[in-house]
């Protein structure tokens, strides 16, 4: 034996025969008194020298064979074999691809590409096969997981569409993102469309394309949901030529609502006072100066307002934009209450002793002083200007947001965060308008059903009535469905809501949620306040 194998002398003893029959590889122990001891190490290198290393090592036969041989004991055992390449086929639960996985060989044969071909025709498998990935495979000798066979998905069917051809109108349909937050905007002017103007694309649903399976079978498609325009959507008609676009047929503001786009008259006047008379108009209002003391502006849409309004009252369905500030009556005598309220949001200057109520959000570029402010979702107040609330009572559920709080002569400032409980009230009377609707649904769909299992027992009309009261009824229930999330969703986060500080909060301050009650003592710099485990506290920001 040469050095590779230690001092070992010729004719150890040590002998390897292959068995063409078995392919077993045979190791046999001829005794020999000129023989060193050998261990593992020597058989492997023997083995490798031989020729016999890519055979299936049996460690088993290892501890025998030794013992044998140092004992200087004949023996003769099976050491190694060779071992055949194997594949495996796993075909996904959708039938729609094959995946081989190969065992390489061990001195044996390999997997060959007629093997893999084999398997896939006894898997009754005869649609998509890939070549390139078997050959690929099969050249590698190994293979794990690799897609050899692959159907054609179906498309299901994109859902219908409406499409704004209007990009900046404004929608009355609440815009709060994943965390709650809605950025600081102004609504800015008004939109005015005019008959005939196009607002809004209706894009019907696709049917889809149905696949195949690796097995020849039919994959059917999903077609898309339907959506239809509301049947209530005042101020527009359908094009002549297209059914499934809606133009204005009034001059107006256009507003994005559930179910479409519509039309809302709009009233522009100079301005509101004694000359003009109170205004209670269907529609938005554009008052280009101010509104005198006393005097009242009612509109189901927007208002908006380009000076001051002093001592007035606004009502608004939609958002109140006052390019100048708000004056109120709070805290003086003999002065009947005015108040604003819109069910959008609120967009001033500055607001003094004003009394301010928004179903969305109030944003106040300059100053509230001595104000009370409800939003039901955030108040912000500094833009470009100066962020202060200075007294009052302030309250939102979900943030309250200014670069100063309160003043260094500590002037009580009341702040309330937290769940308003009137939208646990909303959302029971939304289950249970819900709970209408499906009841309604459930009844169509009994009826569509008995329509296709009984061909022209019911009248074509009274079939189409009913598909469109149920894709009706299916985008209300969607709608509804989506809202009342979005209600939870609000109540969820109300749990985290905060009272945020960019730059001061005075002493004199304080923040309520629920039973919850902190005082501010002493000034802070940049902080929030909020609920943690022990409470509502005060925790300074970075730079506070």
């Amino acid at each position: 034996m040469n050095d590779a194998y230690g001092e070992v002398q010729p004719g150890c003893g040590l002998t390897f025969r292959l068995d063409a029959d078995t392919k077993a590889l045979i190791a046999t122990v001829m005794p020999d008194p000129a023989a060193q001891a050998i261990d593992e190490a020597y058989l492997h290198a023997r083995l490798d020298a031989e020729g016999y290393a890519a055979l299936h090592y049996l460690p088993d036969a290892v501890t025998p064979l030794l013992a044998h041989y140092n004992a200087g004991m004949a023996f003769e055992i099976k050491l190694a074999e060779c071992v055949d390449a194997s594949l495996h086929l796993d075909v996904s639960s959708d039938g729609l691809e094959a995946f081989l996985d190969i065992t390489p060989a061990e001195g044996g044969a390999p997997v060959g590409i007629s093997m893999v071909l084999a398997a896939l025709a006894e898997n009754g498998i005869g649609e998509g096969i890939l070549a390139e990935a078997i050959d690929a495979a099969v050249a590698a000798g190994v293979a794990t997981k690799v897609v050899v066979a692959r159907g054609v998905p179906p498309v299901h069917g994109e859902d219908g569409r409406f499409e704004s051809l209007i990009p900046e109108v404004r929608s009355r349909v609440p815009r709060v993102d994943e965390g709650g937050h809605i950025d600081y905007h102004d609504l800015g002017e008004i939109l005015v469309v005019h008959v005939g103007d196009n607002l809004m694309l209706r894009h019907p649903p696709t049917e889809g394309k149905s696949g195949l399976t690796l097995f020849g079978e039919k994959i059917e498609a999903n077609a898309g949901q339907d959506v239809m325009f509301s049947a209530d959507l005042p101020g527009t008609a359908y094009a002549p030529d297209n059914p499934n676009l809606l133009q204005a047929a009034i001059t107006g503001q256009p507003v994005v609502v559930r179910g479409g786009m519509m039309v809302e008259p709009l009233y522009t006047v100079d301005t509101v006072c004694l000359a003009s008379g109170n205004i209670d108009f269907d529609g938005s209002v554009v008052v280009t100066g101010d509104v005198s003391a006393g005097m009242k502006v009612k509109a189901s849409g927007d208002i908006q307002i380009g000076g001051i309004v002093d001592m007035a009252t606004l009502e608004a369905g939609g958002s109140v934009v006052v390019k100048g500030g708000v004056i109120g009556s709070l805290g003086r005598k003999n002065v009947e209450d005015q108040h604003v309220h819109c069910d959008g949001c609120f967009n001033a200057a500055y607001v003094q002793q004003a009394k301010i109520d928004a179903g969305d959000s109030i944003f106040i570029d300059d100053m509230a002083m001595q104000s009370n402010l409800t939003a039901i979702n955030h108040i912000r107040v500094g833009n470009e200007k100066r962020g202060h609330i200075v007294g009052g009572h302030v309250q939102a559920m979900l943030s309250i947001t200014a670069r100063v709080i309160g003043s260094p002569n500590r002037v009580r400032t009341l702040c309330e965060i937290g769940v308003n409980p009137l939208m646990h009230k909303q959302l029971l009377e939304m289950s249970k308008q819900r709970d209408g609707k499906e009841t309604q649904l459930l009844e169509v769909s009994k009826l569509m059903d008995f329509a296709r299992k009984n061909p022209g027992k019911l009248r074509p009309e009274m079939i189409e009535k009913a598909r469109a009261t149920a894709a009706l009824l299916s985008a209300d229930i969607a709608a509804m469905r989506e809202e009342q999330d979005g209600i939870t969703k609000k109540i969820e986060l109300s749990q985290q809501s905060r009272v945020n500080v960019e730059q001061a909060i005075y002493e004199g301050v304080e923040v309520h949620m629920g039973s919850q009650r902190f005082r501010v003592t002493g000034e802070h710099g940049p902080c929030a306040v909020g609920l943690t485990p022990g409470g509502l506290e005060l925790v300074t920001l970075d730079g506070g």
